[in-house]
């Protein structure tokens, strides 16, 4: 069955994920918010599909519970598919970037996490430290440009490029140019 999640049905979507990896942890929701530093309102409105969630709060409760975001957005109860054509590869788009996620595989159906992603331009995705803490990154342009900074480090990427960050750091990525940016993210558990 696809899973294919557009800006309507998202946000149900990454209600049930992040309200599933919670429960999992056997914590409250005020657990949840004192942990990743996101208000109990939110994570509220998140679990209610009321909200859809920006990637930079996704990153915070990502962080808090230990998975990486493809991880939280990817919890599924039934067997992943060995053959996964395009269409049927879940997207999200960061409501308030117009970022797009298209998971290519996810932990725990594979060792590592892989995500392909469209950063529009003039676009800009940050991501807090404790995103990288438990996993190594690999970003690989694909197309386009991409300006990375990697706690004060900047790095300017063009396609073929790519870039393996050295540890927790707060991260962002910028797309400078006036077309979009793909690359691709690998995470592996440290």
């Amino acid at each position: 069955m696809s899973q294919i999640l557009d800006n309507e049905s998202a946000a149900l979507d990454v209600a049930a994920c992040v309200k599933a990896a919670r429960e999992q942890r056997g914590w409250s929701g005020a657990e949840l918010a004192a942990a990743s530093g996101v208000s109990r309102a939110m994570i509220d409105r998140i679990e209610r599909g009321s909200s859809s969630p920006t990637a930079l709060v996704l990153g915070k409760l990502s962080a808090a519970l230990g998975l990486t975001i493809s991880s939280l957005l990817s919890r599924r109860t039934e067997a992943p598919a060995r053959l996964l054509r395009e269409d049927e590869r879940a997207v999200w788009t960061d409501p308030s970037t117009g970022y797009r996620r298209r998971q290519v595989v996810a932990a725990p159906a594979y060792p590592v996490d892989v995500t392909e992603v469209v950063l529009p331009p003039g676009a800009s995705v940050a991501y807090p430290a404790g995103s990288y803490s438990f996993t190594r990154h690999l970003i690989w342009v694909l197309d386009g440009a991409l300006t990375f900074r990697e706690g004060d480090a900047v790095h300017q990427l063009s396609a073929g490029d790519r870039l393996i960050l050295r540890g927790a750091a707060d991260c962002a990525y910028r797309n400078e140019s006036d077309r979009d940016c793909r690359y691709c993210v690998v995470a592996a558990p440290t």
